[in-house]
């Protein structure tokens, strides 16, 4: 005891050497680290304490990112500690004794001082880029480019989509973190496919992997809310000079609800209406096996011509959901018939340019080697044909000439892609039964009950016919939609 008092000189005993080894960069490394994920952590432990994390990449920090930053602090520090604490004995240089642990001792204020900077600092940084870089996660711009460029062709077809508006996380992986993490770990073996270049052309669509639709689709869309009956309006234009303009008018059922008979919704996704089914391959497009048990509880089993229980036991059997048939609801992607159909009804395309129709069909199935040399060849043939078919009229109309090769690429742009093999009728869409099978994937009048009752393709089932393919349908004129026709 001095004259003064007793002394105020902290314990030392087995703390000074600690103090003295833990200066190294490699324990001073694992400090910071853990600091970080400290601070982080006090950031988002209000949002971890709750049941669910609601943002799934907020999941991503609080349950992979920060444990790793975490743990992989504490096993610097010790190991830096014996890593100098080996050195300076292989040495000689390690102290034989060692100055007292306080404020006088530099080693000790040198490593209080860097502890608290470095907390002090990073509450700034957590403060911010916590916020920013969950955000930028949830972003498009994160899904459709930064990390996932191989994904072109669905980016493109994403934007030109109903969903345009629908952050991607919001279907792809939806609230919760059970899925957020389930979705990232089946992500890793993506990125080291990008990595090495080793990925998928085209990319697979992901059956396997997709959330149900209960837990994504229908926060949004209820399926059991009546749909009531919709008008569809369906144009087409012949090959011939004129381009000349048929339509197809069409009363959609779609129902659900038990108000007004069943529809489409009605009859697959009513209270107790349940769907089963077994797929012979992996897009789902060849059904051999359908179960159907209606709201009464009713089962009835179908098999397709020639199918037999024992060719379908090993076979996979999925609950039909939205998606079984909305299998494209936002990365849909069009055949160049149906495209340039559109592109005309929709002035994109100029009708009175003499076999435009014809001529950017044709020029669209082209097998181009590159998006770029697709461009130019669509924009050299168009003008080629108008000069040496209508030499007058390439000059004249120039300019819609010019327009017209634009919406041709800007449909090709859409649609094909070819450094990803991705081509025209690549992506099945199910929905109706004109491009693709889709409805007749079940409704073909050969899949049958052993009681002789067929899954059946009945046109009136899902809608009415009201003109089909006439150049001025009377219903449209009668509704008011088009004039009437002069006598």
């Amino acid at each position: 005891m001095s004259a003064n008092g007793p002394s105020r000189r902290l314990p030392s005993g087995w703390l000074s050497p600690l103090v003295h080894l833990s200066n190294n960069p490699l324990s001073l490394a694992g400090v910071v680290m853990v600091t970080t994920a400290t601070v982080f952590w006090l950031f988002l432990l209000p949002v971890s304490l709750r049941s669910e994390v609601d943002n799934p990449y907020m999941g991503i920090l609080i349950f992979l990112a920060l444990p790793g930053l975490f743990f992989l602090g504490l096993l610097l520090i010790p190991l830096g500690i014996f890593l100098r604490f080996r050195g300076e004995r292989k040495r000689h240089t390690y102290p034989a004794e060692f100055p007292p642990l306080n404020f006088h001792n530099p080693d000790f204020r040198r490593l209080l001082s860097f502890v608290g900077v470095a907390t002090v600092v990073n509450i700034i940084i957590g403060a911010q880029t916590s916020y920013s870089a969950v955000n930028y996660m949830d972003s498009v711009t994160f899904c459709g480019r930064t990390c996932h460029t191989v994904m072109e062709p669905e980016f493109a077809a994403y934007q030109n989509s109903p969903h345009s508006r629908v952050a991607c996380v919001e279907c792809h992986i939806g609230p919760g973190a059970s899925w957020f993490v389930r979705s990232k770990l089946s992500g890793v073996g993506q990125v080291f496919a990008v990595a090495f270049n080793t990925y998928d052309r085209p990319i697979p669509t992901p059956v396997r992997n997709l959330r149900p639709a209960r837990e994504t689709c229908e926060t949004c869309h209820w399926p059991q809310k009546f749909g009531a009956d919709r008008l569809r309006i369906i144009d087409h234009y012949a090959d011939d000079e004129a381009n000349s303009r048929t339509r197809t008018v069409l009363l959609m059922r779609i129902g659900g609800g038990l108000k007004r008979g069943p529809g489409i919704h009605g009859m697959h996704l009513d209270p107790g209406v349940v769907i089963r089914y077994a797929h012979s391959d992996e897009s789902r497009q060849t059904i051999p096996w359908v179960e159907y048990r209606d709201s009464s509880g009713k089962v009835t089993e179908y098999f397709a011509e020639g199918v037999t229980r024992e060719q379908i036991k090993d076979l996979p059997v999925r609950e039909m959901d939205c998606m079984d048939c909305h299998n494209r609801p936002t990365h849909a992607f069009s055949l160049p018939e149906r495209s340039v159909d559109e592109a005309i009804s929709g002035g994109d395309l100029p009708q009175s340019l003499p076999y435009v129709r014809k001529k950017a069909v044709e020029l669209l199935k082209v097998d181009y080697p590159s998006t770029q040399q697709a461009e130019s060849s669509i924009r050299s043939r168009l003008e080629q044909f108008y000069r040496e078919q209508y030499p007058e009229l390439s000059k004249t109309r120039k300019t819609e000439i010019e327009r017209a090769a634009a919406s041709i690429i800007s449909i090709y742009r859409r649609n094909v892609f070819p450094a990803m093999k991705v081509q025209w009728g690549t992506y099945p869409n199910n929905i109706g039964h004109t491009d693709f099978p889709g409805c007749f994937r079940c409704h073909d009048d050969q899949h049958k009950s052993n009681d002789g009752a067929v899954v059946r393709q009945d046109c009136n089932s899902c809608h009415q016919i009201l003109a089909m393919g006439e150049e001025a349908p009377k219903i449209l004129a009668d509704l008011g939609l088009e004039p009437a026709p002069q006598q």
